[in-house]
């Protein structure tokens, strides 16, 4: 992985950890880093679940400030689109993605944790778009996520107040699934990432095309590549290994475990 990425595998879920002292911040290079990180992990067969958290008091406390001083408009709005770019890829990568929320989660910080599948928060956490304070607004998809999440009025309010919210907030606005004491966030992220990893991979692959379908498709089209994707489901070998299972009553040997 880069010099600000390191990653660890164990029982099939690699746990990604940003060190970008002081405050784990994006800068471009830091993307740029962990877009390879995503190729590497989305190429790996022993990774079947990703979680992604910070080193230290920090999970991610935003984009690299220092980086906007010599931007213009047209700088601006490319570098926005590069980072929609890389949380879209997040957002519809083929394996699972939990981020574990041990800290400050601002800015390009939260916009990067709403692009993950699942959301675990720490109670100590705190969570916001400050952008406002700076005299921008958010740029790698908070203004499209968070109402997605949160509903439109709150992620407004919360867009122009620059408000900062904790774990057990964010928990129960939706914008976290579960809060934890800090000290066990990271193994509670595990448990959750060993009962997804038994699944099989191929069937999660079309579950999370699917389940993304819902934010981006119609109704009906959502409904249509369900179908669709239902259909491929039983082109596999592990449909007609799971469905043996649960008629035999024993634990599935899907082919990738």
């Amino acid at each position: 992985m880069g010099t600000h990425w390191s990653v660890q595998v164990e029982n099939r879920v690699a746990v990604v950890t940003i060190s970008n002292p002081p405050a784990n911040a994006l800068s471009k290079h830091v993307l740029e880093e962990l877009s390879e990180s995503l190729t590497a992990l989305e190429n790996d067969p022993a990774v079947k679940v990703v979680i992604i958290t910070g080193e230290g008091r920090f999970f991610i406390a935003g984009a690299d400030i220092k980086e906007f001083t010599h931007m213009d408009g047209a700088d601006g709005k490319a570098a926005a689109e590069r980072g929609q770019r890389l949380f879209d890829r997040l957002e519809t990568f083929p394996k699972p993605i939990i981020a574990a929320i041990n800290g400050a989660c601002l800015g390009g910080g939260l916009e990067l944790a709403m692009a993950c599948h699942i959301r675990l928060a720490a109670a100590e956490a705190k969570l916001g778009l400050p952008e406002l304070n700076l005299g921008l607004i958010p740029g790698y998809g908070g203004t499209q996520r968070l109402p997605r999440l949160v509903g439109r009025g709150r992620a407004t309010q919360m867009i122009l107040t620059s408000e900062m919210i904790g774990g057990e907030e964010a928990c129960r606005i939706g914008l976290a699934e579960a809060v934890y004491p800090a000290e066990q966030l990271l193994d509670e992220a595990k448990k959750l990432a060993y009962a997804i990893s038994e699944k099989s991979a191929v069937t999660m692959k079309l579950a999370l095309e699917a389940v993304h379908g819902s934010a981006t498709l119609p109704l009906d089209e959502g409904l249509a590549r369900e179908a669709a994707l239902f259909g491929q489901a039983f082109q596999t070998q592990d449909v007609k290994e799971g469905v043996a299972a649960f008629l035999e009553k024993r634990k599935p040997k899907f082919s990738d475990l």
